[in-house]
């Protein structure tokens, strides 16, 4: 038993694309998401450090980076389907977790299995890290469906992906970086120039507007 089952598998998390079966133009990998929300973690939690909270590094840092890693697993299910109801989310998290545990048991040295089972465990926790993690996991989300529906992709998933994923990160309001964000980030995405852009701001607006009628 060894280290190198599990540095080979991170290749896979390469190959593994983010929104299987619908038309995009780029391609997303899991890989490459997990490395984005670490980075946009990182930012999130300098403008909590900021505003005075403080933030536990080590354990943003590895929830970040480990996030999705469980999905080499069972692949990147489609997010309307993952969340079609609570039920399934919860069978599929079992499934994940299950999985890892094998993992981890099977084929990490014993001394750093304690290590890996809490980086492969659920990040998105009631922890300020665990907040900043659900945050940075759906900017990157909301980005990733931008990107697909500023360069004039058909498939209207992007526009549900991009409403679910403001929706999310608007929930977390009460942090100052998601406050930072709406105000400083998002009008900046907003201003670029693009098909459908008055559309797409008038969506924003409106998910805005019931958020915050709803306080």
């Amino acid at each position: 038993m060894g280290m190198h089952q599990y540095l080979q598998s991170l290749s896979n998390l390469e190959t593994i694309q983010r929104a299987p079966g619908f038309f995009k133009y780029q391609n997303h990998s899991v890989a490459a998401h997990s490395f984005k929300v670490a980075e946009v973690a990182q930012f999130l939690g300098d403008v909590e450090a900021h505003s005075g909270q403080t933030v536990n590094w080590r354990a943003l840092y590895e929830k970040a980076l480990n996030h999705d890693y469980n999905e080499r697993f069972i692949g990147d299910i489609k997010t309307p389907v993952k969340y079609a109801t609570p039920s399934l989310r919860s069978m599929l998290a079992d499934v994940e977790q299950k999985l890892s545990q094998n993992f981890v048991e099977n084929e990490i040295p014993t001394e750093f299995q304690a290590d890996y089972l809490r980086r492969l465990s659920e990040g998105k926790d009631e922890t300020l890290e665990g907040q900043i993690l659900s945050v940075a996991d759906k900017v990157d989300l909301l980005y990733e469906s931008f990107g697909e529906i500023q360069k004039g992709n058909p498939e209207s998933v992007y526009t549900d992906i991009y409403r679910e994923s403001l929706r999310t990160i608007v929930s977390f309001k009460q942090l100052a970086s998601v406050q930072y964000f709406l105000k400083e980030v998002l009008p900046e995405m907003l201003a670029e120039s693009f098909m459908n852009q008055d559309k797409l701001q008038a969506l924003t607006k409106r998910i805005l507007s019931d958020n915050s009628q709803s306080v």
